[in-house]
């Protein structure tokens, strides 16, 4: 039997969307990562690029357990004297939700070279409406067998 190269199929990319209401931010993100690098398909490799596209509805609405609200910390730098930025997750969640579930996804993904490809295929919105009804994408409830711990 012969191994099946991922490089030599003609790798055809599916439209997923995902309604994120009520669901929980580190378990959406770990499935989103995974349907972005094209794990659940057969012929996966971790070195090519054979991911779909997905569309995250709802983004405001995710929920996190514990104290993560209060406690968890988004912080960067600007380089500046001073110029630690530290936002709690709460704050994050009022004022940029769609940054919330990416930073989510983009931390949960390799980094290499591939990342950046990955991530321009996450398309995130924080209302039930999007600009992709043209690539016709499939509701990811659809595929019960990525839902295992969902």
């Amino acid at each position: 039997m012969k191994t099946i190269d991922a490089r030599k199929l003609d790798i055809k990319r599916e439209w997923y969307v995902i309604d994120a209401t009520g669901k929980n931010l580190g378990r959406l993100a770990t499935l989103i990562a995974n349907i972005l690098r094209g794990k659940h398909k057969p012929y996966f490799q971790p070195d090519v690029d054979v991911g779909d596209f997905v569309i995250v509805l709802n983004a405001d609405k995710i929920t996190v357990t514990g104290k993560k609200l209060t406690d968890k910390e988004y912080k960067w730098h600007t380089n500046r004297p001073g110029g630690l930025n530290v936002r709690t997750l709460q704050w994050m969640l009022e004022h940029k939700p769609e940054e919330v579930i990416r930073l989510a996804v983009e931390r949960m993904l390799p980094k290499n070279k591939l990342q950046k490809r990955f991530m321009k295929r996450l398309k995130v919105y924080t209302g039930s409406e999007h600009k992709h009804q043209a690539q016709n994408p499939k509701n990811l409830e659809e595929l019960k067998a990525l839902w295992k711990n969902f």
